[in-house]
Parts: structure tokens; sequence; C-alpha cells
């Protein structure tokens, strides 16, 4: 059997973004702030097959380690996905994303009327999570529940 795969080169230094749901990479580059601009060599590969998933993205960031509320917001939309730490060419650190039980100054309420909208106000939005799989909040404020799609970190 004459097997074909995709070969992207490895990176020496940085993070990789694996089991991201299919078509959702781009979204983990909006969520990281990376344009093409800042120098990052990036690796973008989307809709690959999946053991796991069926389908799945996959994003390399040469040079660049994720912060923890890089992560969170990660998980909001690719609750699925794993991190993976490389220095010097090997894994060094694997591990998935987890959401918290509290989310907090990442997400903003869907209810323009809550008052983390208000713009005289200087609260910061939180929400409890209901599910993680699929991502469910609910607003400590106006109690407001955000499903998946309307999730926008």
């Amino acid at each position: 059997m004459n097997e074909k795969k995709l070969i992207v080169s490895k990176i020496a230094n940085g993070t990789v973004i694996d089991h991201i749901p299919a078509g959702k990479a781009l979204k983990v580059l909006k969520i990281l702030g990376i344009t093409g601009e800042e120098g990052y060599r990036v690796a973008l590969v989307m809709n690959v097959a999946s053991d796991r998933l069926g389908r799945k993205d996959i994003v390399k960031v040469e040079d660049r380690f994720l912060s923890k509320e890089e992560v969170d917001r990660i998980a909001l939309i690719a609750p699925t996905a794993t991190i993976n730490i490389i220095r010097d060419y090997k894994v060094v650190e694997k591990r998935e994303v987890e959401l918290p039980d509290v989310i907090e100054g990442i997400v903003k309420c869907i209810n323009p009327n809550c008052v983390t909208n208000q713009p005289r106000e200087h609260v910061k939005p939180r929400f409890k999570v209901l599910s993680k799989k699929p991502v469910k909040l609910e607003c400590h404020y106006c109690g407001e529940v955000m499903g998946e799609g309307e999730i926008a970190p």
C-alpha cells in the first residue's frame, strides 16, 4: 500500500497545538494574536485525518510559548486540543487543554444589558463553566447562558 503523508518540518523550539477541531485553527491564531507580521515561523495544517477526532487542525509556532490565559482561551474554542512544548526538536511537555471551573476576563457576555458591557462600569466578565464538552458558560452577573457558537474569546 502506498501511503501519502503531509510533511511539515519539525520546529526547534516553540509550541505545537494539536487535536484542534477541524476548521478552528484560524480562530486559534486569532486568539494568539498571530497575523503573520510578528516574524514567528508558523505552520498551519487544516482538516487532516485524525483517529481521535475524524478530522483535525494543527498549529505550530516556532519560538513562541503560551501563557495560561492563552491556553484557557484556546480551551474555549478547542476543548480537545493538546499543547506540546518543543525544545531542541523534542517534545518536553505535553498536556491537554482544560477549562477551569470559572473563566474571568477572557470572554465577553453576549447580553448587551449585562453590567460587564456597560461603558461606565469597570467590571471584569466572569463565567461559571456549566459544561466543558460542549462548552457552555453562565454569566456570573446576569445569568446569560452561552453555548459554543456564541463564545468569542
